[in-house]
């Protein structure tokens, strides 16, 4: 009985010194520059719906279900989504909008897991020429899932689809 507690006692002790080790939050971003105009690219990134056309979880699920309420492209707009096990289900909501600069959401995850998570894009004059946009997500790791998180890069795994996607939303706005 001893050995037992002394046993539980260190499982207890690993997972304690794992929670203070672990990520309390994650911050993940990519950026590409578009040869079109700040107003040009802007106006695309603000819609939902568009996102849609060179979003890479659109890709993983071309049958996902989408729904959109509010006005596309305005505070308050929403897109929520129903997928297969690569894309889960959630939402997607624009909470601020400063004109011709940034457009800052939430994400709600509510499959495979429940999470929420700050989105954003930011677009700025490129050095030579085009826009320079920015797309990133940020969220807190809450425990014990943040112990999770000292074995799992969110940079490595979500950064590839950031990369993809900014690369299908270039193509889509030079093409």
């Amino acid at each position: 009985m001893i050995t037992f507690l002394y046993i539980l006692g260190g499982i207890v002790l690993l997972i304690l010194i794992l929670g203070m080790l672990a990520p309390k939050s994650y911050d993940v971003s990519r950026a590409i520059t578009v040869n079109k105009s700040r107003t040009e690219v802007f106006t695309e990134l603000r819609s939902l719906k568009k996102q849609g056309e060179w979003s890479p979880w659109d890709k993983k699920d071309p049958n996902m279900k989408k729904e959109f309420t509010g006005t596309d492209g305005e505070v308050g707009a929403k897109s929520a989504w129903v997928g297969n096990k690569d894309v889960g289900e959630g939402e997607q909501e624009i909470m601020k909008i400063i004109d011709g600069e940034r457009i800052e959401g939430k994400l709600r995850f509510f499959k495979p897991w429940k999470s929420e998570a700050d989105c954003y894009f930011n677009v700025e004059d490129a050095k030579d020429s085009g826009t320079k946009v920015t797309w990133g997500f940020s969220g807190k790791n809450k425990f014990p899932f943040s112990i999770f998180m000292l074995f799992f890069s969110m940079d490595k795994t979500v950064g590839k689809d950031f990369e993809e996607g900014l690369e299908s939303f270039k193509s889509l706005m030079e093409g």
